[in-house]
C-alpha cells in the first residue's frame, strides 16, 4: 500500500509545541510582563536562549535599555494571568502589580515569583532580519526554582506543569504522558526495524 500523499501546507512555522514564557524588563523604571511563544535555546555553554518579539512591543525597550530581561516560565495554574500579559500593553496598563516581583545578581531583570521557573539574563545580541520581529538573545546568569519543582535539583517538568502553545490555531495546551528516556530508547533500534519500500 502506498504511503499518503503529503500535501504542502505554507511556508510557515510549525513548530510544535511552543513553551509559553513571560519576558519581564524594566520599562521607564517599572517591571513590565509580556506573553512570548518565540524562545528558544540557542546554546548550552555559556547558556543562552533567545526571545523574538514583535518590533513594536512595549518591553523591547526596557531590554535594549537595561541591556537585562528574564525570562519566566508559567504554570497551568497561571493561564488566565498569562494570556492577559499578552493581550494588555505596558503602554496602556500597568502589569507591575499583577505578580511578586524579585530580582536576582543583575538587579535590573524583574522575575515573578509565582512562577515555577526563572531564568535571568544579561543582552549579548540584538538581531534585526527586516521582519515584523527583532529577535534578543541573552545569556542565562542564573536560574531560580522553589524546590517543590526540582527533582536532584533540575526542574520537573511534572511539577513545574507549563504551558505549551500551538500557533496558528491559537490554543494553550498542556504536557502528557513521558515517552521514553532520551539518549536511550534508541538504542533499542537495529537496522531491522527500518520500513521496507
Amino acid at each position: 500500500m502506498a504511503a499518503p500523499e503529503k500535501k504542502a501546507i505554507g511556508a510557515k512555522a510549525f513548530l510544535y509545541p511552543m513553551p509559553t514564557i513571560l519576558v519581564g524588563a524594566k520599562v521607564k523604571g517599572r517591571p513590565n510582563f509580556l506573553t512570548v511563544a518565540f524562545c528558544g535555546i540557542v546554546q548550552a555553554k555559556p547558556a543562552m536562549i533567545s526571545i523574538s518579539l514583535g518590533r513594536n512591543h512595549y518591553t523591547n525597550a526596557g531590554i535594549r535599555e537595561n541591556e537585562t530581561f528574564s525570562v519566566n516560565i508559567p504554570s497551568r495554574h497561571l493561564l488566565e494571568l498569562t494570556d492577559y500579559c499578552g493581550i494588555v500593553s505596558g503602554k496602556k496598563v500597568d502589569k507591575s502589580k499583577l505578580f511578586e516581583t524579585f530580582y536576582g545578581k543583575l538587579k535590573s531583570a524583574p522575575m515573578i515569583r509565582e512562577c515555577p521557573l526563572n531564568m535571568e539574563c544579561k543582552l549579548v545580541e540584538r538581531l534585526d532580519f527586516g521582519g515584523t520581529n527583532e529577535v534578543f538573545i541573552g545569556e542565562i546568569v542564573e536560574s531560580y526554582a522553589e524546590e517543590k519543582y526540582l527533582c536532584n535539583g533540575t526542574p520537573d517538568i511534572e511539577r513545574v506543569e507549563p504551558i505549551l502553545f500551538s500557533m496558528y490555531d491559537n490554543n494553550y495546551w498542556k504536557i502528557g504522558k513521558r515517552l521514553g528516556r532520551a539518549w536511550y530508547v534508541g538504542k533499542k533500534f537495529n537496522g531491522n526495524n527500518t520500513r521496507k519500500s
